[in-house]
């Protein structure tokens, strides 16, 4: 009687330069190879046209920057052969019937702030997973995870504390869950992976959409065999 041998391990690379979609990747058990899309993200949001939904915006996004990757992936000796997967992300906060992303400066995350404080809105992320075989695309899955964020009321001195840590400056409605802003987050109702940015019980389901598991992520580190 012969063993079945074991499938291959299969590499997943983050079309992200987020240090805490990195972190997170890694805390799971996944050293990803990181590749970042430089998409143009207004130019994207232009071209989904007004009205579109919220949820469609971030979807929209991630799967930009995946595609966008896949090319450079495509192209790359080391990363054309064998099964690769692709996960793009994109993050932005739906709040007070907008939905917004990086401040990029102070000001604007003081009045993102002024909004969010004793109030709630919801942390919309983006998720798509492409599959390449051999470098071409063979599967494609594409959603959106919802998890509302519940805000406390900072006080002055230390709101303005943190806005001069540059921190909610880069990152998506002007918080972290995981940094200096989990201490002005007093709670969440749904997954708080998505909050940091990927949400993996949403990432899990896309993998088994174009059928690879997460033991064979985590086979290319030893972890499963």
């Amino acid at each position: 009687m012969t063993t079945a041998s074991p499938a291959p391990p299969v590499r997943l690379v983050l079309a992200s330069r987020s240090p805490a979609r990195l972190a997170l990747l890694r805390a799971a058990g996944v050293e990803p190879i990181v590749r970042v899309s430089d998409v143009d993200e207004d130019a994207v949001v232009r071209s989904l046209g007004p009205g579109v939904a919220h949820t469609a915006v971030v979807t929209e996004l991630a799967a930009a920057k995946a595609e966008v990757v896949a090319e450079t992936v495509a192209a790359e000796p080391d990363l054309a052969v064998g099964t690769v997967v692709i996960v793009g992300c994109d993050s932005m906060l739906s709040i007070g019937g907008s939905l917004v992303g990086k401040p990029h400066d102070v000001d604007t995350a003081r009045d993102r702030w002024s909004v969010m404080a004793g109030s709630a809105g919801e942390l919309l992320t983006g998720h798509c997973v492409l599959r390449l075989d051999d470098g071409r695309i063979t599967a494609r899955a594409a959603r959106h995870s919802g998890t509302v964020v519940r805000f406390g009321t900072p006080d002055p001195d230390d709101l303005e504390a943190y806005l001069a840590s540059g921190e909610p400056l880069a990152v998506a409605g002007a918080f972290t869950l995981d940094g200096l802003g989990g201490w002005f987050v007093d709670g969440i109702d749904g997954d708080p992976s998505s909050v940091v940015g990927l949400g993996l019980p949403l990432v899990r389901r896309l993998l088994a959409e174009v059928n690879v598991t997460v033991s064979a992520l985590w086979a290319g580190r030893g972890l499963a065999t």
